[in-house]
């Protein structure tokens, strides 16, 4: 298989903490021409790295992004969800620091998956403000992903970058707002794809989350996914090389 069909999901979270820069490097380095990272905004509207909607499991403290200020974040550090991690910690990263290391990996697609939480705490409008002007230098290698249709919508409408929706079910990639959008890449969750038989098209690449075994990643490969994210890439990659089982 080629190393295009799969993603590197928040970086390399087996060794490394989600979104951090040194797990993102270390994907790429093993290998990965897909990355997926997801971005909020920090109180005073700065964009960092950041999954969860608090910071208790990774960063082992109260509150969440929105509640700081960058300078305050830049106190925190984010720990590796791991059992045997490679780097035990990481500072939390600002968007613009991914954007600097990006012309560094022309080979490399990202996905930028823009939180839910954020829209619900600073508003479609103070979000993408925040977000596109940033993004747009480096469009060529990037696209903006979300739960969020209405500001994908937007982004389309302001800008040249690519755009993702993402679904938590299956049912719901024939929704009328999500067929309308025409996106360009449909995320979906696996648990709720159809036990077997071919996947139909919906006009977008199909990218689903997550999985960690080889071999469920080439029956979906096989099934017309187009894209798979991991949390293990370089162990997916060894185990998926041609002629191993």
């Amino acid at each position: 298989m080629s190393h295009g069909e799969l993603v590197a999901h928040r970086g390399y979270p087996r060794y490394y903490p989600e979104n951090s820069l040194a797990g993102i490097q270390a994907a790429v380095a093993s290998g990965a021409r897909y990355v997926e990272v997801d971005a909020q905004l920090s109180r005073d509207g700065v964009p960092v790295l950041f999954h969860d909607r608090d910071l208790q499991r990774l960063c082992h403290r109260p509150g969440a992004i929105h509640d700081y200020t960058w300078s305050q974040l830049q106190t925190v550090e984010i720990y590796a969800d791991s059992d045997s991690p490679r780097l035990s910690r990481a500072p939390l990263a600002a968007l613009s620091d991914l954007l600097a290391l990006i012309p560094t990996m022309p080979k490399v697609w990202f996905f930028i998956e823009l939180k839910r939480v954020a829209f619900e705490q600073q508003g479609i409008d103070r979000v993408l403000e925040a977000v596109l002007p940033m993004l747009q230098p480096v469009a060529a290698q990037c696209c903006v992903i979300s739960y969020q249709l209405e500001a994908l919508k937007q982004v389309r409408e302001r800008t040249t970058l690519s755009i993702g929706a993402v679904i938590d079910d299956w049912a719901d990639r024939e929704a009328p707002a999500l067929v309308e959008l025409h996106s360009d890449y449909l995320f979906c969750n696996l648990k709720s794809l159809p036990v077997q038989g071919p996947l139909p098209r919906t006009g977008s690449r199909l990218a689903v989350f997550e999985t960690v075994d080889p071999r469920q990643a080439r029956q979906l490969l096989a099934r017309g996914v187009d894209l798979v994210e991991t949390f293990a890439i370089g162990e997916m990659y060894q185990a998926l090389e041609p002629g191993d089982g």
